[in-house]
């Protein structure tokens, strides 16, 4: 077999990012190098011409998937000019569905990688960087006059790890449904009214 090309090996590099990403939210880090090679379509040996570590590997997946502008819902939500009230409600709606709950590995990265980064401090430490700027950008996207947005992502994802834990089960709906009535409901119990707000999205 001839060698590759230098083209050839950086698209095959990339494409193990991309496999990994949506491999480690779906399955964990714990996923075997064996696997994500096989499922890359390429050889065991390949990995180690790629990357210096697996460890190195996982911080690149967890870059690129905080880099993945669909990476928190099923489509990739476009926030209309000057309609954060509307984007926030959507993004809720999205990341509360059922179609997230079930798309663990094209979903959200701070859910996806949260478990193994708590599980794992060294490679949280490697990975912290890009992973609490990932937090903060999500939750301002979130976030209504005084409300910076923290405890509502708190919710968010707290919510959609609980659901999937506890899929098969009638609890696991409840959970989002639970969720999403805390985040778009006023404390008098009434639908929050939408209103426009001048916030900017978040780079």
């Amino acid at each position: 077999m001839g060698r590759v090309s230098k083209a050839q090996a950086q698209e095959n590099r990339q494409y193990v990012v991309a496999t990994a990403s949506r491999m480690f939210r779906e399955k964990g880090t714990a996923v075997s190098i064996a696997d994500l090679m096989k499922a890359s379509g390429l050889t065991h040996g390949a990995f180690y011409k790629q990357f210096a570590s697996k460890e190195d590997l996982v911080d690149e997946a967890i870059t690129h998937a905080f880099e993945d502008p669909a990476a928190h819902a099923p489509a990739g939500l476009e926030e209309p000019a000057g309609d954060h009230e509307t984007a926030r409600r959507t993004l809720i709606e999205q990341y509360l569905s059922v179609w997230h709950r079930d798309h663990a590995g094209d979903g959200c990265p701070v859910s996806g990688f949260a478990t193994d980064l708590g599980r794992e401090p060294d490679q949280g430490a490697r990975s912290q960087h890009v992973y609490v700027n990932g937090v903060r950008n999500r939750a301002a996207r979130l976030a209504t006059g005084d409300d910076d947005g923290m405890a509502q992502l708190c919710t968010m994802v707290g919510a959609l790890v609980l659901a999937r834990a506890t899929r098969g089960d009638p609890i696991s709906e409840e959970l989002l449904r639970a969720a999403h009535t805390a985040l778009t409901t006023s404390a008098s119990g009434q639908p929050e009214p939408q209103h426009r707000t001048d916030r900017p999205r978040p780079a």
